[in-house]
């Protein structure tokens, strides 16, 4: 039997990363272990090293009921192309996240950051069959289910984009800078620009920048 203070928190990693797929995660914690999952060093993995992430994961698998949906960069491609929105996409990942978890677990308050028009994962959610209290907030990650969601969001997207680099024996670095439009351009070279989607998402404007050249 849960309480109105247990919650699912819900996160996602790899939303501004070019290369790899997107990963969203969601976390059941009971309100009675937050204060466990605190003391162990549980909170937003945007303050984390990736070794910590990596190893702070392990620890939350072991003790949370969870799921994490990934969508590699060929799937993600095409979703893209067919919903045409960014937060839409999100919705549905975020709403098959919660569809999962709540198939292991009872509880109905749900926790995710404010990624856009919340429409988007209530209409979601309902197309689903669920119906849950909702919370989209700034900084959700002060939540320590949130925090949980976002870590283990991390450590899949980390393990997927080496996963990713190993098997085309290339480096894909993390983000969208300058050295992420040189890893695609050489990546490009060896493979060839229709290959790119394997890897990338392509709608990001960095496509632009390494197709530039070789188009």
């Amino acid at each position: 039997m849960n309480t109105i203070d247990d919650q699912i928190g819900i996160d996602e990693s790899g939303k501004g990363d070019y290369f790899g797929p997107l990963v969203i995660a969601g976390v059941y914690v009971p309100s009675v272990q937050e204060d466990q999952l605190r003391a162990m060093g549980v909170r937003d993995s945007k303050t984390l090293s990736d070794a910590k992430a990596t190893a702070l994961a392990t620890r939350i698998r072991s003790q949370c009921p969870h799921t994490v949906v990934a969508i590699g960069p060929e799937r993600y491609n095409a979703l893209h192309t067919s919903m045409k929105n960014l937060n839409r996409m999100l919705a549905w990942g975020h709403a098959r996240a919660i569809e999962n978890l709540l198939e292991k677990v009872d509880c109905h308050r749900v926790v995710a950051d404010q990624f856009g028009d919340e429409r988007f994962l209530k209409n979601a959610l309902m197309a689903k069959g669920r119906e849950v209290t909702l919370i989209q907030k700034p900084r959700a990650e002060e939540e320590v289910a949130v925090a949980a969601a976002s870590i283990l969001a991390r450590a899949e997207f980390l393990r997927r984009l080496q996963e990713l680099g190993s098997k085309y024996g290339v480096t894909l670095p993390k983000g969208a800078s300058d050295s992420v439009i040189q890893a695609a351009k050489a990546f490009v070279q060896k493979y060839g620009a229709e290959a790119l989607g394997q890897v990338a998402k392509l709608h990001f404007r960095t496509t632009q920048s390494v197709l530039g050249n070789n188009s």
